[in-house]
């Protein structure tokens, strides 16, 4: 498949991929996972995006391509390095060179001038990195601005594997199969565009005050999916509008993600990518828990709520194990999706009736009772559905990103 294809890929999974549901205030929990002092090295996650598969028919990699991903950051700061990925790669792949400036502008390829930073891995330029492997770069000195876009950028000259990519950014990134471009300014010399994020799966900055990072785990809700394109409204998105600039919010949710299925482009399953995606973010602090309506609306139907209780217990554990604060996050409406029954519907109110009462959590967020219709309340209010009865629009995120108490982000 052709880079430029994606863009359809990308939005196809727009029609087909179940998401997750959305938030209310909590009460507090015990908090066995606070964690008070600044992140390890000062380095804290301003984005990232979880890797879900491999590009079909990328089997020879992309050699001789330079592809410039547009990211949007959270927090800033004065120091920044990249986290690349080869998760679904199977064989190693070179990056040539790699680049980060700060975008012109929304939706632009264009760097400010003067910007430009070439990255190092170790003090080279060039890296390997082998087959299931990340990867992080040197620090680079750059102003990082917050809640602004970066341009990430990757030259790869020779043949690899399967290329490891997140298939819905909601929004334009742009490459070029002419060489290496990585450290040129010029939106010119990148004429083609894609939909999804290749390769880069996290930014970090460094500086002054940054106390750590809020991971975001989840399905297509927490991607963003039916969100307006290109205009960053996905609720982490918002969220991160919210809170102190000392941290920094990061979205690890991957459109049709299950807790205890694997999903080809879906991803695989949110126990086995726990700790990739939430827990060896830099700075992670709190995570909030965002999964399992896949497991109930997608075939094989789990309709048993306890297996889905299970998963988020050992979400929970592993994640308090290593010093972070969890908030579990209730299942939003789904009424009128196309796989909607009463007996499905029974499993998702008994899922959230746990997350609202278990003290395993150090807290909740009630997406449902934000969502719902008081009318119908197994449907979302008209306002916040975005058409298809399962995924909010622009307005119910931003109820989402609203109702997260900030009491309980740490």
């Amino acid at each position: 498949m052709r880079v430029k294809q994606l863009a359809v890929a990308g939005i196809l999974l727009l029609g087909v991929v179940p998401g997750v549901a959305a938030a209310a205030p909590g009460s507090p929990g015990p908090g066995p996972g606070q964690a008070e002092s600044t992140a390890a090295n000062g380095w804290v996650g301003t984005w990232a995006a979880a890797p879900a598969a491999g590009v079909a028919g990328t089997e020879n990699g992309y050699p001789n391509f330079s592809i410039r991903n547009i990211v949007h950051t959270s927090a800033g700061g004065h120091e920044v390095r990249v986290r690349l990925s080869n998760a679904f790669g199977r064989t190693p792949v070179l990056f040539g060179k790699v680049t980060v400036a700060v975008a012109a502008g929304p939706d632009t390829p264009q760097a400010v001038p003067g910007t430009m930073r070439t990255l190092t891995f170790g003090g080279d330029r060039e890296v390997t990195v082998p087959p299931g492997a990340d990867i992080l770069s040197d620090g680079a000195a750059l102003t990082v601005p917050r809640d602004g876009d970066l341009l990430v950028t990757t030259y790869t000259p020779t043949p690899s594997g399967p290329v490891t990519y997140h298939p819905l950014a909601m929004q334009n990134s742009y490459f070029t199969r002419n060489g290496d471009k990585a450290a040129d300014e010029s939106a010119a010399a990148f004429p083609e565009k894609t939909a999804v994020w290749h390769y880069v799966s996290g930014v970090d900055v460094r500086g002054a005050g940054l106390r750590g990072s809020v991971v975001a785990i989840g399905d297509s809700i927490t991607d963003g999916a039916n969100s307006t394109w290109g205009a960053n409204l996905r609720w982490p998105d918002q969220f991160a509008d919210k809170v102190s600039a000392r941290l920094g919010v990061l979205n690890a949710g991957i459109s049709g993600n299950r807790l205890l299925l694997d999903g080809g482009n879906y991803g695989v399953n949110a126990l086995a990518r726990l700790d990739r995606d939430v827990l060896s973010q830099s700075g992670a602090r709190t995570a909030i828990v965002f999964e399992g309506i896949n497991d109930i609306q997608q075939t094989p139907h789990q309709a048993d709520p306890n297996k889905i209780i299970s998963a988020l217990k050992q979400i929970a554990t592993r994640a308090h194990d290593r010093g972070l604060r969890v908030l579990g996050a209730t299942i939003t409406p789904w009424k009128g999706w196309g796989s909607y029954t009463p007996q499905l519907e029974e499993t998702r109110q008994a899922v959230n009736r746990f997350i609202r009462t278990s003290r395993l959590f150090d807290g909740y967020i009630d997406f449902d009772a934000v969502i719902r219709d008081p009318a119908d309340p197994q449907r979302m209010k008209p306002e916040f559905d975005s058409g298809d009865h399962l995924h909010p629009g622009d307005k119910g995120f931003t109820a989402m990103a609203d109702a997260v108490p900030l009491r309980q982000i740490r």
